[in-house]
């Protein structure tokens, strides 16, 4: 058994990991990364990178459709062997992960490939070999697919989501068993190729973490583009059929179709850690840490690991804090407040904090704002069709505790209402505030006027009518 001395012990060499890890190379400590998988992690060869390369292709196709809408005709004839070679050639380089361990290397850092596990406070053992760490170790082993324990499944072939982002060719028909981000996202996609989709949800709606309105919304676009959407009904059973796989329903009906896409979350394994050598129950979920992301003296944690969120600009902004308390230059601290999110379908889901919901099981005195994106004046002018500005606001503060931006760019429309959250800005002077015209966040300023002044309606732009907005509700009990 050798044993390797070094500053810091990175376990899970992903976006978070490799990210820290240059860091403190650059910063001259010494790190020795270990990865069972590619360096670089799901991010770029598996979710954000391909995923929405993939969904800005169905997206052109979906708009210049939108032609007739507006400006003529058009006739587009989807093809998905450029976007397959796209995600090979541009986002994945075919899942090689060469360029990502010489970078590593360049810098000065020592990459092992393999499954490491605690042995001590800071030892790690992989390969049969020992890392001692000088400083710490950081934990970002990241997450796994979640294989639901459906009687059949196993006698079946079907896809994960590494599957479909690795498709040369599409399947016919496909039955999705997930109705959240990543179901909606690669349901609608693969839907505008021409893929007959079937999306299976147990819950009672789309994107059950989100606001309703934005789950309506998007449940009303997928339809439109071709989805069938079958929500509060679980799989009881997958059987193989003559045309390809058949999933019987907790209603008693049966589905069909030629594959079967498994889209129903990811899960935390920290069992082979040795976290017990940390007085930790390997058969946690998930793992506690500090306001430094610390979960015992030497030891930090960040990344889907720690349960706060599965989002790599969550882990990119825990790996700050790691980086920043192991150097001496703390100017960062994790809090529990929630991170902005988007699902990327179209229209775009922009969420940043608490929902109504989640707003009124807190206990808090509230208002809500709910605007139709078509009643604003760039809704209007862009004839979205859909969309909603829904904003929560804490009566007793004053400030804006929660948001949903759906529509065109509703990410981007997010961006202000994250800085409103985060910087505590009182609505009051939100108010007060220019907002350019026309703009998708125009219609906050539209959404927080009509709140300032106590109406539940207001103009609409193009026929002088009423009836912006949804619902202004100044007292819920």
């Amino acid at each position: 058994m050798a044993e390797i001395h070094t500053d810091v012990v990175v376990l899970g060499v992903g976006t978070c990991g490799e990210d820290l890890s240059l860091r403190l190379l650059g910063e001259g400590l010494s790190v020795v990364g270990i990865e069972a998988n590619l360096v670089g992690g799901e991010c770029p060869y598996w979710a954000c990178l391909p995923t929405k390369m993939m969904i800005r292709a169905g997206n052109a196709i979906a708009e210049a459709r939108r032609v007739e809408l507006l400006a003529g005709n058009s006739d587009v004839v989807a093809s998905w062997t450029p976007v397959a070679e796209r995600v090979r050639a541009e986002a994945t380089g075919n899942w090689d992960d060469s360029i990502a361990v010489q970078r590593f290397g360049d810098r000065g850092g020592q990459l092992i490939h393999g499954r490491g596990h605690f042995v001590g406070p800071r030892a790690i053992e992989v390969n049969g070999d020992r890392v001692i760490a000088r400083i710490g170790v950081v934990i970002a082993t990241g997450s796994q697919p979640t294989i639901p324990p459906i009687p059949g499944l196993e006698d079946v072939p079907y896809w994960t989501t590494h599957d479909a982002i690795a498709a040369e060719s599409l399947p016919s028909s496909l039955i999705v068993l997930g109705g959240g981000a990543v179901g909606c996202e690669l349901g609608q996609v693969l839907a505008r190729f021409g893929v007959a989709i079937t999306i299976v949800e147990g819950r009672e709606r789309l994107l059950a973490a989100e606001e309703p309105e934005a789950s309506a919304i998007v449940e009303e676009s997928l339809t439109a583009d071709g989805v069938t959407v079958l929500t509060g009904v679980h799989a009881t059973r997958v059987f193989v059929t003559e045309n390809g796989v058949g999933v019987d329903l907790a209603n008693g009906t049966m589905v069909e179709a030629s594959l079967l896409l498994v889209a129903t979350g990811r899960h935390i394994d920290l069992s082979d850690l040795g976290l017990e050598v940390l007085g930790l129950n390997g058969a946690d979920h998930t793992l506690d840490v500090d306001a430094t992301m610390r979960v015992a003296d030497g030891v930090w944690a960040m990344g889907d690991v720690t349960g706060k969120g599965m989002f790599t600009h969550l882990a990119m902004h825990q790996a700050g804090i790691v980086g920043d308390d192991i150097l001496g230059t703390i100017s960062r601290i994790a809090d529990d407040e929630a991170p902005p999110r988007v699902t990327f379908t179209d229209p775009e889901v922009g969420a940043v904090g608490m929902t109504e919901e989640q707003a009124l099981s807190a206990g808090l005195d509230i208002a809500v704002v709910v605007k139709s994106l078509a009643a604003t004046f760039r809704g209007w002018l862009h004839a979205t069709g859909s969309g909603v500005i829904k904003l929560v606001i804490d009566r007793s503060t004053g400030l804006l505790v929660g948001a949903t931006a759906v529509g065109p760019h509703g990410g981007e429309v997010l961006g202000m209402l994250s800085l409103a959250i985060h910087a505590e800005v009182p609505v009051e002077k939100l108010q007060t505030m220019i907002y350019a015209f026309p703009t998708f966040h125009g219609g906050i300023g539209e959404a927080i006027g009509a709140y300032a002044r106590g109406l539940s309606t207001v103009f609409e732009p193009g026929n002088q009518g009423i009836d912006t907005i949804d619902k202004v509700i100044a007292d819920l009990g």
